[in-house]
């Protein structure tokens, strides 16, 4: 349970970075405190999208994958980010995603946040 919480801090930090950078990300809120809480509701509907639907868009799009050789994997990822934009501006979480191409690149931002924290991140002993 301590290691999914890291991993939704983690992603919530991953997300405001997409926001800081990607001009069409936006997060609204009254104060810092609400930001966070906002980003940290966030992460948990992008994680529960990319848990729940992108296996199933996956399986859909298999003949996709491989006829573009994985590169429409960078359009699945910028659908479930848009999808996460879409779910929390329903919910008023105060995040919201203007359209694919600042979803494709906050995909993209969130993926390499969370693949350089994974790499600086300690990893747990094997035992033999």
């Amino acid at each position: 349970m301590f290691r999914f919480l890291i991993r939704l801090v983690l992603t919530a930090l991953a997300l405001w970075l997409a926001t800081a950078i990607v001009g069409g990300i936006t997060l609204y809120g009254d104060s810092t405190g609400a930001k966070f809480v906002s980003l940290l509701l966030v992460a948990l509907i992008f994680t529960l999208v990319n848990t729940l639907v992108k296996p199933i868009v996956m399986m859909v799009g298999c003949a996709l994958y491989v006829l573009t050789l994985g590169l429409f994997g960078l359009v699945v990822n910028a659908l479930m980010f848009w999808l996460t934009g879409w779910v929390s501006e329903q919910l008023s979480l105060g995040f919201a995603v203007d359209g694919f191409w600042p979803a494709f690149w906050g995909a993209i931002i969130v993926w390499i946040a969370m693949w350089v924290m994974d790499l600086l991140s300690p990893r747990r002993q094997e035992v033999n």
